[in-house]
């Protein structure tokens, strides 16, 4: 069932950000609702190649968050895991994603545009982007740490 409503709720949030795109915030109650629209997202560039966006929540507490991660071309992650769950939405762009602690880039396998993926707790898997960028929406509960495969 949490699967399930996660799953609500992200197509709902995902909606609701691409359908405001025309809206004047001053026209709502800011105590109603709270839009961000592209540029007043900040995103911070990662060594690893990514570009993080915060929406809610800090991913290094404890409790929800949900963040933007923009996977450059070019670039992904090695073997790792996370200690909890996190449910991604494939936003944009082609997704490649591999498991286990052998990495091998020719080994990924393409996640389309539109997918839903859930990344399990304290599971190996490594990710990224082939020929072009790659935007995901990642929602899980924090802290969001990550833990290279070659110290499990």
């Amino acid at each position: 069932m949490f699967h399930f409503i996660n799953i609500q709720w992200l197509a709902l949030a995902t909606c609701l950000s691409l359908s405001f795109g025309s809206v004047s915030a001053a026209d709502l109650d800011p105590k109603a609702i709270s839009i961000k629209l592209p540029d007043d997202i900040k995103w911070v560039t990662n060594p690893s190649g990514s570009e993080t966006a915060v929406l809610v929540g800090d991913p290094s507490k404890p409790g929800l968050y949900v963040v933007l991660n923009k996977w450059k071309a070019h670039h992904n992650s090695k073997p790792h895991s996370h200690p909890n769950d996190r449910f991604i939405t494939v936003i944009s762009g082609t997704w490649w994603v591999g498991t286990g602690t052998d990495y091998n880039p020719d080994n990924l396998k393409p996640v389309p545009a539109g997918s839903f993926v859930t990344h399990y707790g304290n599971e190996v898997h490594y990710d990224g982007a082939r020929d072009g960028d790659t935007i995901l929406q990642i929602v899980g509960i924090g802290p969001a740490t990550s833990t290279p495969a070659s110290a499990k």
